[in-house]
């Protein structure tokens, strides 16, 4: 199972991300089993984790925030985060994501 899920229908990206709250800078880690890891340079604390992944993603993919939901795990290091009004440019770096980011059995 791939890590995200495109709808072409609806614009819609749903992706399966963990995330590892208190790193040094937000980035991407990897792949970590079925998901893709994320650090994020802010404690898990009165959500501001789940505020510096939205922003993280929001310079990412250069979506407006409004269009950035957590679905799942707004409390838990595993997320299900839906990018709305995602276009095919969005799903291009999810793809090359997944070509260059190998799943790491040691970290899953």
């Amino acid at each position: 199972m791939s890590w995200y899920r495109y709808d072409p229908e609806l614009r819609r990206v749903t992706l399966t991300l963990h995330i590892q709250p208190n790193a040094r800078a937000s980035a991407v880690a990897g792949r970590y089993g079925d998901a893709l890891k994320v650090k994020v340079a802010a404690p898990a604390v009165d959500d501001k984790a789940n505020f510096a992944l939205i922003d993280f993603l929001h310079q990412w993919f250069k979506l407006p925030v409004r269009d950035i939901k957590i679905r799942q795990g707004a409390r838990g290091r595993r997320k299900i985060v839906e990018l709305n009004d995602a276009g095919p440019a969005i799903v291009a770096i999810l793809a090359s994501i997944d070509a260059t980011c190998p799943t790491n059995s040691n970290n899953a």
